[in-house]
């Protein structure tokens, strides 16, 4: 026996041509068809002159998304410039729902996103690691760590600029953003002494080990850089990067991407430093007091700043739930305590107020001058561990 689709087919072409079947019972036994499927094909046909398939959809959906509201998820989608994914989207349909009457509903972002997989524009990436397994290392409040880095970038003419980001770690407040000729020392303490000047100095200096910070080459005996002398003027330490976690400026290199992307849908590059400043300056405001989605709440990093019970200062290093900061002076012996742990660091360093931060059962210690010397694992069950250098 043919199967189903077969047999329909050929119903539908006998019925289509009019021919006469004298007993019906008999042929729906014999090709597995229900009476009553051949008398609904006979009177769409008879009807309808042939048989169609029609559409499954229901004649009311008060749920769906209404058109123009689809609309404005595209345009938002092309129009907003910075990560406008859907969290950033309905943020913006919240406030342009609010300036509308009557206000309508702002949809889920599960209902945005699937809007945009609608219409093709929902960037996919299986291989990406749900955000169910991050884990975030950020200092409990305003003004314990502010991170520095800086980011290459062309003006209309091909001429190579700079882009000091400075971003405080708790809040991702953006507390300076200075565009420069070069990457150079001068430029890095413009900006940070901006940032000082106009949110007020942190317990910590977070930067990699680019030349604008350091000044030296990492093993040398050379004295602190212009930078470091810079910013331990306001009693502010200063701690470069290490590949261990989680002293890392992962935020503001994070960062420096969301920035490229708003510069990128402007409709204007600019000629000039100071053009690209004013760019710089709105974008600042707009970061800083409209959107972000890196914070609990959604909070912009503006409110998460002000209405923050405390702020850090250099008077006082972060205390942390999810990790430790500790200053303590090197034995005569070549060791030093974080906890009940002896780490092992050498007789060199015998009397020297170095820097350990713990983060569960990992310690990376940094020198005087805030180089990494290395980490080192806690055993459990082992007091003393010597310390691996970091390379």
């Amino acid at each position: 026996m043919a199967n189903r689709r077969q047999v329909m087919t050929a119903l539908d072409a006998l019925l289509a041509a009019g021919v006469k079947i004298d007993n019906v019972q008999q042929w729906c036994r014999d090709n597995g068809v229900n009476a009553r499927t051949y008398y609904r094909h006979r009177a769409r046909i008879e009807a309808e002159g042939a048989w169609r398939q029609r559409s499954r959809r229901p004649h009311h959906s008060p749920s769906i998304t209404p058109p123009e509201l689809d609309a404005w998820i595209c345009k938002l989608r092309a129009d907003l410039g910075v990560d406008n994914g859907a969290d950033h989207i309905r943020d913006e349909l919240q406030r342009i729902a609010s300036e509308t009457t009557p206000a309508w509903a702002v949809p889920a972002r599960s209902t945005i996103n699937r809007v945009l997989a609608r219409h093709d524009l929902l960037d996919r990436n299986p291989a990406k690691r749900p955000r169910s397994s991050w884990r975030r290392f950020a200092y409990a409040q305003p003004r314990d760590c502010y991170q520095i880095d800086a980011t290459g970038l062309t003006l209309a003419d091909g001429t190579p600029v700079v882009i000091f980001d400075v971003l405080d770690d708790c809040t991702r407040m953006l507390v300076a953003c200075r565009a420069a000729p070069a990457e150079t020392a001068a430029a890095a303490i413009t900006s940070i002494r901006r940032a000082f000047t106009d949110h007020g100095p942190p317990a910590i200096v977070l930067s990699d080990n680019g030349l604008a910070f350091t000044s030296r080459l990492l093993h040398t005996n050379a004295g602190p850089s212009r930078f470091a002398k810079a910013v331990h003027h306001y009693g502010t330490r200063l701690i470069h990067s290490s590949p261990y976690h989680p002293q890392t400026c992962g935020k503001v290199e994070r960062h420096h991407q969301t920035l490229k992307k708003w510069l990128r849908a402007q409709p204007h590059q600019p000629r000039t430093l100071r053009q690209l400043q004013h760019q710089l300056d709105t974008y600042r405001d707009h970061y800083n007091h409209r959107r972000h989605s890196a914070l609990p709440g959604r909070a912009t990093p503006h409110h998460a700043w002000t209405t923050a019970p405390q702020h850090g200062s250099p008077q006082a290093l972060p205390i942390q739930t999810d990790a430790t900061i500790h200053r303590t002076r090197v034995t005569e012996t070549g060791t030093l305590h974080v906890g009940q742990t002896r780490i092992g660091i050498g007789r060199a360093y015998h009397g020297q107020t170095l820097t350990a931060i713990r983060d569960n059962n990992h310690i990376t210690v940094y020198t005087t001058s805030g180089h990494p010397l290395g980490h080192v694992t806690i055993t459990p069950g082992k007091s003393y561990t010597p310390l691996t250098p970091t390379h």
